[in-house]
């Protein structure tokens, strides 16, 4: 009877284990499944935040007028190839449109082509700051005596108010370039739109004291991934009496690591003798460290060429890749 009893306590003490080591390995199963998707997360996570670096990058690059000659051909960064567009290649057209980037007329410029003996006016203008480089930016023109123009976002904090206030006390033109930056959220509709818009100027004018007159958007008025046509947006502007502005120069920038220092200064020098007025698109956010260290030889090759250096006011030539008196009100 012992002997059977005992038998039958093994068989239990038996049965016990591996019923915990079943447990164990299932348990164990579940840790690893969940580790596994807490990393499958995280990369994903991480791809998106790389696509839309690279989405504003194009943003920045390819929607200027919906189209580039061989001198501005310019490769993705961190990617493995290289995004050039020939538009008289129907293929690669198509792939733009279908990427969301139409093919936009620039605004006339006939008048602005630039002459034998005209005088250049170039506008050097900063998008995405304040920022730690937007102080350093600021240094460097002090040190010049020029002024700039600052299309900046909205960035809450007391070293930040800071700096859109030194912007203006030192001269320079403060304008808006959206509050969030947030092309899906910005875009989404004409009542987004206006209420990002009301939130910048209303932002800046209680740190500043200062009506800001100019707006730029992000991705240019040009660009085609708006979910809603920007006539509307063009339309609310003009209605509240403000001036938007575009670029027709880049320095191409919008990735620090798209070009070199050097590169940058080239890539502004070579394009500002086209026209009597250039609006010079570059960046002051944190990451343009290149921007920062383009700049002081920048202004030396420009003063050189003996162009001014303006920041935007009323009597700027306006440059708009949509123009606006085209958009009824």
């Amino acid at each position: 009877m012992e002997d059977s009893t005992a038998k039958g306590l093994k068989e239990s003490r038996k049965k016990r284990e591996r019923i915990a080591k079943v447990k164990g390995t299932i348990v164990s199963i579940i840790g690893i499944w969940l580790m596994i998707s807490i990393v499958i997360c995280a990369v994903l996570m991480w791809r998106v935040s790389r696509l839309e670096e690279k989405m504003d990058y194009l943003l920045d690059n390819f929607t200027v007028s919906g189209q580039m000659d061989a001198e501005s051909k310019q490769t993705l960064p961190n990617t493995d190839e290289s995004m050039y567009f020939n538009l008289e290649d129907t293929t690669e057209v198509s792939l733009m449109e279908e990427m969301g980037y139409g093919i936009v007329p620039v605004m006339n410029q006939k008048e602005n082509i630039a002459q034998e003996n005209d005088t250049h006016k170039v506008y050097l203008t900063f998008d995405d700051g304040p920022s730690s480089n937007t102080a350093q930016i600021l240094d460097i023109l002090k040190k010049y005596d020029l002024k700039a123009t600052f299309f900046v976002i909205g960035r809450e904090g007391e070293e930040y108010e800071e700096l859109y206030k030194r912007i203006v006390e030192e001269g320079h033109t403060l304008a808006m370039h959206s509050y969030t930056h947030k092309y899906k959220v910005l875009y989404e509709s004409l009542e987004s739109f206006v209420d990002d818009f009301s939130r910048i100027q209303n932002y800046l004018y209680k740190v500043t004291g200062k009506e800001c007159l100019y707006y730029r958007f992000p991705g240019g008025s040009s660009n085609h991934v708006s979910n809603t046509d920007m006539t509307e947006f063009i339309s609310y502007l003009n209605e509240q009496g403000i001036t938007y502005f575009d670029w027709n120069v880049s320095s191409g920038d919008a990735t620090s690591q798209a070009y070199t220092p050097e590169e940058l200064v080239q890539n502004v020098t070579s394009d500002i003798v086209k026209y009597k007025t250039s609006i010079v698109l570059m960046h002051d956010a944190e990451t343009k460290t290149s921007t920062v260290q383009a700049l002081e030889p920048m202004i030396l090759a420009l003063q050189s060429m003996g162009v001014e250096i303006l920041p935007i006011d009323e009597s700027t030539t306006v440059v708009q890749h949509i123009a606006a008196t085209s958009v009824e009100q």
